[in-house]
């Protein structure tokens, strides 16, 4: 039912130098240090950086090294495209200096996913998050920091208010919650170049009017809009349907898609309530570009990053993880 989310980046900044941390994202050190000849999309229609030495360039040089040009040439196309830098609990405001540092130096917007909340994902294989409501902020506040001036945009908190409405997340955490991504919302618009787009579920679980309400209670009025399809497969064409008759419910806002890995649409074998987990045969989707097929939709963004496990579910490893045959498959559906 839900996409899990992409946990396991995160990258730290010493001074100048960006040194990787995790195991699913890495830092611009200006030209595409990892050796695979990655450049920057046009910006005029996709402003968003592409970290040039990132996990998905790392993984080309390494297939090119053992020879394996056609396996490379499908990774490049992972690796030539922006991707949403997950930002992890431990040093934000490293992470979010360095990556913001990095998309300025090439002329570009950072696109961050703050992905924190206490209580996240409920039991399932992305749980965890801030131990509570005083570090969480903490955490906002050392994003902010990091960030500045610099040109980002923000999504906040994938699934978030979606499970304060189907019941995963317990009746008395909720009022915290909403305080917690209003806040969020606050401090990130109050920097002077950040775009924030507060997540809001994806077509295949429900209506909007279950979520438009639980939306302006957490703030949206005051973000840019809203994300849908994050870590999720549903199509474009459904995505921008249901983002409609959502934004129509809360004053027209407009909204982002992760088109990631939604080549092939949902996946429809199986156990429904694991559909979301590394379902096989899918594709990657519309690259990202800010030329979209509707004016509500500010842009189709890659957030949840191609390649990285969903969870334990079907041979993967842990969410987060990068999965090499995993985004091979996907490159090549």
């Amino acid at each position: 039912m839900y996409g899990n989310k992409g946990v396991g980046a995160s990258a730290v900044v010493l001074g100048a130098a960006l040194l990787m941390t995790g195991c699913s994202s890495s830092d611009d050190k200006g030209s595409g240090d990892a050796g695979a000849g990655i450049t920057q999309q046009p910006k005029g229609a996709d402003p968003f950086w592409v970290n040039p030495d990132g996990t998905a360039a790392r993984q080309v040089v390494a297939l090119e090294e053992d020879g394996k040009k056609s396996e490379a040439d499908h990774i490049r196309r992972i690796a030539e495209q922006p991707v949403a830098e997950w930002i992890s609990p431990e040093n934000p405001e490293e992470q979010a200096r360095g990556f913001t540092e990095g998309a300025e130096a090439a002329d570009r917007t950072a696109l961050l996913v703050l992905y924190n909340i206490p209580h996240r994902d409920c039991d399932q294989y992305s749980r965890g998050g801030a131990a509570d409501g005083d570090a969480y902020r903490d955490f906002v506040d050392g994003v902010a920091k990091g960030i500045g001036d610099r040109a980002a945009t923000v999504i906040l908190e994938p699934d978030a208010v979606l499970h304060l409405v189907d019941g995963c997340t317990p009746d008395e955490f909720h009022e915290e919650r909403y305080d917690l991504l209003k806040g969020a919302i606050a401090q990130l618009k109050g920097l002077k170049n950040t775009k924030v787009y507060l997540d809001a579920g994806n077509a295949g679980w429900g209506e909007p009017d279950q979520i438009h309400e639980p939306l302006k209670r957490a703030g949206i009025d005051q973000a840019d809009g809203f994300s849908v399809n994050v870590s999720n497969y549903y199509s474009t064409d459904d995505s921008i349907a249901y983002g409609k008759r959502l934004s129509a419910r809360i004053g027209d806002k407009h909204f982002v898609i992760d088109t990631s890995r939604n080549g092939n649409g949902p996946y429809t074998d199986g156990n429904p309530d694991e559909r979301w987990c590394n379902p096989p045969g899918r594709a990657l989707g519309e690259t990202p570009t800010t030329k979209t097929a509707d004016p509500l939709v500010d842009a189709y963004l890659w957030v949840k990053r191609p390649g990285e496990s969903d969870g334990e579910c079907k041979g993967g490893p842990k969410a987060g993880d990068w999965w090499p045959q995993y985004a091979l498959k996907l490159a090549q559906g």
